[in-house]
């Protein structure tokens, strides 16, 4: 049976490598196609492996603002978890490709009309990968026209780019325009031009490129040579007018072409950007001449959009008409209408067994390239594949509990994989993700026996007896619901849940099983020095507390994923359930009410819950008040804790140290949020059954955290009575 092979490549060193995976997960609205043929992007994926190729210094050079994210990182994570983190995204194995042509062999909730057999077009970077196989989101695919060539149909997505670039340009029928920069997207860009019925100049620096631009037909003349030289040209082919506008689709840091486009353009000319470029724009020719500046943002409207792209939401076509759907059946049609050919552009159509040559060319430019086509042969369905033997498993010896893992991201790599990879005291089993390549890759890297394509996978694996759940917040629920079911222990990230039904459900599988298996959450700052010498010091004195808790958390797009209600929940339920746990911690006794309150001015680059403050009341008589700041300055330690009572005070200061004051004051210095101890816990719990933290106290954070959600939305003081809930559960 063969596996999917998958081309994958490491920021480390910009190697490329062909790795072999399990089949990648189906998602709701999704079609899963098999691959007939793939373009290269010799702009984006070359300049992808001559990052990889610069040394650390270089890369940190060349992109100053993710150093800066490193540094920063620092300051908060520490420099050990800093230094894993950015090690798991430069050892990591990244798909490349975005752009395919295939037959649709499954599909799963509404596709949009698309059905099993038909031939599509595929968009779309972590999806339309270079791989035997890809699962693509619906509104990333569009069925091939009758006629195409299904080679040509691979380059869909490159073609949509371009046309997305023309349709900023607004040409009309006889204007002049000239294409700065003459690879595969310039190319195509030419033809969709001459299809406008431009006339056309192309220019570019290899004499081959402007060769093929003139042998393909895209260009009626073109030129390689210095930028006085292109300018005078230029001035003659528009008969003296200058050029109605410019379509740049260069790859260079280079102001050059965007000095080149307005010295070239007439007045008030069209300069629309596609490719990157530096964008210092001279002011004297763009401001004389009012020359209108763009720039294109990849295949059209839709793109980056979440709702649009994994959510199968159309926009509505009155409104918007070219999405990137549209865009890309647009580009078909001109295929089929023999305006647009890609054939005509292939300098390189090369087996995909040979794909990691294709790169090394493109990086060293040892020849002539354009049209870069990967071809996956004919073999008929291939037979699915569920599970890739990884040969690597670590194993803590005989007895020792078998645990699998359900999503492989960032925080993964940092904080739980290590831990649990290192402690020698458990097998590791299975590990999944939406992709194949990275379940395969993180597998092998950690150590665990087989890559799997699917939780369910793991679910009835006999050999699996504790599941680590690391995915986005809305799986949280309903795969820890499957995993107790499945007689599973389980360690999920925070949040638990996201709905009180959700909650309900998780509590009912937990009391009613026969032998309750252990369930922990991720709170890990409870189980940080920090917070353990705060909580000794502060019960001695049997009083209750005062406590505050002040997070600067900083701003998260309102687009990201964490802040969409449905897979986010939002900052609430999705980071502030880890204050309230600290503050049951380190009081001793839960939470029983909060109210909550937010900015009331709307600003729409920060939700308005994104700055609040949450008042809670807690069983003992304790109290205490989170201040959640998405404004606050970066220069102030992310959190800050503080404690009183009984004539004593708790500070921790980002859980670097903790100054207690009593009698005289005592600094505690600490190292690190817990995250070592808290799997640590978690492995020991699997030897002795005891839970890390009762399950009543994971129900109780939980609530609060979605009593506080209720309450930010108008519900004012909000109730939380554990009990009631708890005895509502037990079916």
């Amino acid at each position: 049976m063969r596996t999917l092979r998958i081309l994958g490549q490491r920021l480390s060193d910009g190697s490329v490598e062909i790795v072999e995976a399990p089949d990648p997960g189906m998602l709701q609205g999704s079609i899963r196609v098999d691959t007939l043929f793939s373009a290269v992007s010799p702009g984006t994926e070359g300049g992808k492996i001559r990052s990889g190729r610069m040394s650390l210094l270089e890369k940190a050079r060349a992109r100053p603002e993710q150093a800066a994210q490193a540094l920063s990182m620092v300051r908060t994570l520490g420099l050990a978890n800093t230094i894993r983190k950015v090690r798991s995204r430069l050892e990591g194995a990244q798909p490349l490709g975005y752009s395919l042509c295939g037959r649709v062999t499954e599909t799963l909730g509404d596709c949009h009309g698309i059905a099993v057999g038909d031939l599509v077009a595929c968009a779309g970077g972590g999806y339309a990968n270079h791989a035997d196989q890809a699962v693509v989101p619906a509104n990333l695919a569009v069925k091939v026209p009758d006629g195409v060539d299904p080679a040509d149909a691979a380059f869909t997505t490159l073609g949509a780019i371009a046309l997305q670039g023309v349709r900023l340009a607004a040409p009309s029928q006889g204007e002049c325009a000239l294409v700065i920069g003459l690879g595969i997207i310039g190319q195509l860009g030419c033809q969709l031009l001459k299809a406008s019925g431009c006339r056309v100049m192309g220019m570019d620096t290899s004499r081959s490129a402007v060769e093929l631009a003139l042998s393909s037909g895209g260009a009626d003349t073109a030129s390689d040579s210095d930028p006085d030289c292109v300018l005078r040209q230029a001035e003659v082919f528009s008969r003296g007018r200058g050029v109605d506008l410019v379509l740049i689709c260069a790859g260079t840091s280079s102001n050059g072409p965007v000095e080149l486009a307005g010295a070239a353009c007439r007045r008030k000319g069209r300069v629309v950007v596609v490719g990157a470029v530096g964008m210092d724009i001279p002011r004297e020719d763009y401001y004389r001449k009012e020359i209108s500046f763009t720039v294109s943002c990849s295949y059209g409207p839709g793109r980056y959009d979440p709702s649009y792209e994994e959510g199968g939401i159309d926009y509505p076509l009155p409104y918007v008409r070219w999405t990137e759907a549209r865009n890309m059946e647009a580009v078909l049609d001109a295929m089929a209408s023999g305006a647009v050919r890609p054939s005509v552009l292939v300098t390189h159509r090369i087996p995909f067994e040979s794909a990691p040559s294709a790169y090394s060319m493109i990086a060293d430019a040892s020849e002539h390239f354009c049209g870069i086509l990967l071809s996956y042969g004919v073999n008929g369905r291939r037979a699915p594949v569920a599970s890739v033997p990884l040969g690597t498993r670590r194993t803590g010896g005989s007895g020792s509990p078998g645990i699998s893992f359900i999503g492989t991201g960032s925080f993964a790599q940092t904080f739980l994989l290590p831990q649990v990879a290192r402690s020698g005291r458990a097998r590791l089993e299975s590990i999944c993700t939406r992709s194949g390549l990275t379940a395969a890759d993180a597998g092998r890297r950690f150590g665990f026996a087989r890559a799997v394509s699917s939780p369910s996978e793991i679910m009835s694996d006999d050999s699996t007896d504790a599941v680590f759940i690391a995915t986005r917040h809305d799986r949280h629920g309903p795969e820890t619901l499957e995993a107790l079911r499945a007689g599973k222990h389980v360690f999920v990230e925070k949040p638990l849940c996201l709905s009180r039904d959700e909650l309900r459900a998780i509590a009912g599988a937990f009391l009613n099983s026969n032998e309750p298996p252990v369930l922990m959450v991720g709170f890990n700052r409870r189980f940080s020095k920090a917070a353990a010498a705060a909580r000794r010091f502060l019960e001695e004195t049997g009083h209750p507390l005062v406590m505050n808790y002040t997070v600067a958390a900083g701003r998260i797009p309102v687009d990201h994923w964490t802040q969409d209600p449905v897979q986010g929940g939002g900052r609430i339920l999705g980071e502030v359930c880890h204050f309230i746990d600290l503050m049951q911690f380190v009081s001793g006794s839960e939470p029983v009410s909060v109210r909550a309150a937010a900015l009331g001015r709307n600003d729409e680059a920060v939700p308005a819950r994104d700055n609040s403050i949450l008042l809670f009341e807690f069983s003992n008589g304790s109290v205490g008040t989170v201040s959640y700041v998405a404004d606050a300055s970066k220069k102030v330690p992310k959190e800050r804790f503080e404690a009183s009572g009984g004539g004593r005070t708790a500070v921790i200061d980002n859980f670097a140290r903790v100054d207690l004051f009593g009698s005289r004051k005592v600094t505690v210095r600490c190292r690190g949020k817990g995250h070592e101890e808290e799997v640590a816990a978690f492995i020991d719990s699997l030897y002795s059954g005891r839970p890390p933290i009762a399950f009543r106290s994971l129900v109780a954070t939980t609530l609060a955290a979605i009593a506080s959600e209720e309450s930010l939305s108008g519900g004012g003081t909000m109730a939380i009575d554990v009990d009631a809930f708890l005895g509502s559960s037990d079916g």
